[in-house]
């Protein structure tokens, strides 16, 4: 049995500790500062700890003992976690799509003994594993677009949104600066601007330029590729309403007050639908060509409990490099990035297999 500590019991980390227990290959322990969040965590048969994650010492202490951690924490914390699973020697994961913590985690793994494997999510995540296994199918890159969207099945608010995820994360992804590749150079753009409009099964969506998606697909395509991008899926209209809350009325600047106003305004949802659509277009046996991958994944109720979409997805993704890792089939040491996992071997996984 291998020792993993989970830090954070919210939405996403109630679906990873369901993954891993159901598995029996994980002794597992969850923490987090809320007890009342631990408590459906217990009912799963995992061990729970109360712990405050501000003091490095005490995080070292927690990690200390476990083989893997794994942190469901807003962003902000994720530095301080990855250096004490540094410190103690513990494998790390993480779902950030923030990209300056990403570059500590990366900072911290050039004198790491273990492997730091951060955004191990869907967008970013799965969608650079994605992305980067239909790229290498090309003698040379033109064009690689990646979109992804987490969707209410049924929207019914102005908005046409409802919270699925983390809403820090949803804030940050709006309005950070975006990596892309245009023309190729490499640069930072806007957030919830280059608005496209596009239609698949019938239905009407929108996308976006947002904050994080990409990980670190930019740097592993550098020079390879003309254009590449990632954005975020909407239904139409979304966008406009974002960008007024956020540039019109500046509450991007005062992201607690957005926060709030979002989080008392838009209910969650677990009738969710995840869309995940990449074209890549390049070279190949000496004609220009053009492939893309488009799916859809929905709710789906797994031991007795309804799960979101956004949560399957999501708990799928670090689930499965955690196990990846632990297989042999990941470096078992230093910065690894999402791409670096072979595709068929992450569909084939057990918890892969939500996205196959």
């Amino acid at each position: 049995m291998t020792r993993l500590i989970l830090l954070g019991a919210g939405k996403i980390g109630e679906t990873i500790t369901h993954f891993l227990q159901a598995s029996g290959d994980y002794t597992l322990t969850v923490a987090d500062q809320d007890p009342a969040r631990l408590a459906p965590m217990a009912a799963l048969g995992a061990s729970t700890v109360r712990c405050e994650f501000g003091d490095p010492a005490a995080l070292r202490d927690l990690i200390r003992g476990h083989e893997y951690v794994i942190s469901a924490c807003p962003f902000h914390l994720t530095p301080a976690i990855a250096a004490a699973a540094v410190d103690v020697g513990a494998h790390y994961f993480d779902l950030t799509e923030d990209v300056e913590s990403t570059r500590r985690v990366k900072a911290l793994a050039a004198t790491a003994k273990t492997a730091l494997v951060p955004q191990c999510g869907l967008a970013p995540g799965f969608i650079s594993i994605l992305a980067y296994a239909m790229a290498r199918k090309f003698d040379s890159l033109r064009d690689v677009q990646m979109r992804v969207g987490a969707l209410p099945v049924y929207p019914t608010n102005a908005l046409k949104y409802n919270l699925t995820w983390s809403t820090d994360g949803l804030i940050n992804e709006y309005c950070n600066p975006c990596e892309a590749i245009s023309d190729g150079r490499l640069h930072e753009t806007l957030a919830l601007e280059e608005v496209e409009a596009f239609s698949l099964d019938g239905i009407a969506y929108e996308a976006f330029n947002t904050s994080g998606g990409l990980g670190t697909l930019c740097e592993t395509l550098d020079g390879k590729v003309e254009n590449l991008n990632y954005k975020t899926v909407r239904y139409p209209g979304h966008r406009d309403i974002v960008k007024m809350l956020i540039r019109d009325l500046r509450l991007g600047q005062r992201r607690g007050i957005l926060k709030d106003v979002l989080e008392e305004s838009v209910p969650m949802t677990h009738q969710d639908v995840v869309l995940v659509f990449v074209t890549v277009s390049g070279m190949r046996e000496g004609r220009l060509t053009q492939e893309s991958f488009a799916k859809k994944i929905y709710s789906k109720t797994i031991g007795g409990k309804l799960y979101s979409a956004i949560q399957v997805t999501t708990a799928a993704g670090i689930c499965a490099m955690v196990d990846m890792t632990r297989g042999g089939m990941l470096p078992a040491k230093g910065f690894v990035r999402q791409e670096e996992a072979d595709l068929e071997r992450f569909l084939a996984n057990r918890f892969g297999q939500h996205y196959a």
